[in-house]
């Protein structure tokens, strides 16, 4: 028998708690703009969890990038990882993403 997890990532209206969030082994959807053009990051801590959902949004492995960072309550560095969406990739994620909190 083979067990399904449900992957969900979030946004957040305060980008601490996505930052808290993502560092506690959730995934972050954090958008921004680059050069006029609308991006966003998936970070997690969980590497695990992140590399499944790039899979379900078409990303290659390779593309994810590993950061270190703080985790707001301590101010202690933590291991994390992200991936650059855009484009296609970007379209996907928002439509799956759990609304902003």
């Amino acid at each position: 028998m083979q067990l399904t997890r449900t992957i969900e990532w979030m946004e957040f209206t305060r980008r601490r708690e996505g930052m808290v969030h993502a560092l506690e082994g959730g995934l972050w959807l954090h958008r921004f703009t680059l050069k006029s053009e609308p991006m966003a990051h998936l970070v997690s801590s969980d590497r695990a969890l992140l590399e499944v959902a790039g899979e379900q949004l078409g990303m290659r492995r390779e593309w994810l990038q590993y950061k270190p960072l703080k985790f707001p309550p301590t101010g202690k560095r933590v291991e994390a990882w992200h991936w650059d969406l855009r484009g296609t990739h970007l379209s996907r994620a928002l439509v799956l993403a759990r609304p902003p909190r």
